[in-house]
């Protein structure tokens, strides 16, 4: 007997068969391991190999014995069998490298921030030190009052007066 809400709400988790303990991060190594052999050139060229000698033997060389006839069932077989295996690892490599793309995007994000905050410190810096810069005697403008008041000074020699005037 059960009632229509037992079917809306979760309840415990049914483990018939024991959960095998795998180190994921392993097992995802190992699936990327597949899926990068599985998407080369190399595996589709021996995977080709493999099916021409698989065909010939089949069909060409009769004395052996044929044990997959022309139809070559037990060929799909083993194929249909590799490839709902390299489905799911092909899918679970494509994740771990979406999640490290994320991890590497946020710390990318983080530092772009970072650079941002710091820019804007040093111009902020940069633009009260002009400030203050301007406040201040440059060399160049001590240099010519210097050369105006030697000038006044020798000018002042040669009509006799000993003090400079004030500017």
């Amino acid at each position: 007997m059960s009632s229509p809400d037992r079917l809306s709400t979760p309840g415990r988790e049914r483990n018939w068969l024991p959960k095998p303990r795998v180190d994921s991060d392993t097992f995802g190594r190992v699936a990327e391991a597949i899926a990068s052999f599985v998407g080369s050139a190399s595996f589709l060229f021996w995977m080709s190999v493999f099916i021409v000698v698989w065909v010939v033997l089949n069909t060409i060389l009769m004395v052996v014995g044929r044990w997959d006839p022309y139809p070559f069932m037990l060929l799909t077989l083993i194929l249909s069998v590799q490839a709902s295996y390299a489905a799911p690892l092909i899918l679970l490599a494509q994740n771990r490298q979406e999640a490290r793309d994320r991890v590497s995007l946020e710390h990318d994000r983080e530092v772009a921030a970072q650079s941002r905050a710091d820019m804007d410190f040093l111009a902020r810096e940069i633009a009260s030190l002009r400030l203050r810069v301007n406040d201040l005697a440059t060399r160049d403008f001590i240099r010519s009052e210097l050369r105006e008041l030697l000038q006044e000074l020798s000018e002042g020699e040669d009509d006799g007066e000993a003090q400079p005037t004030p500017h």
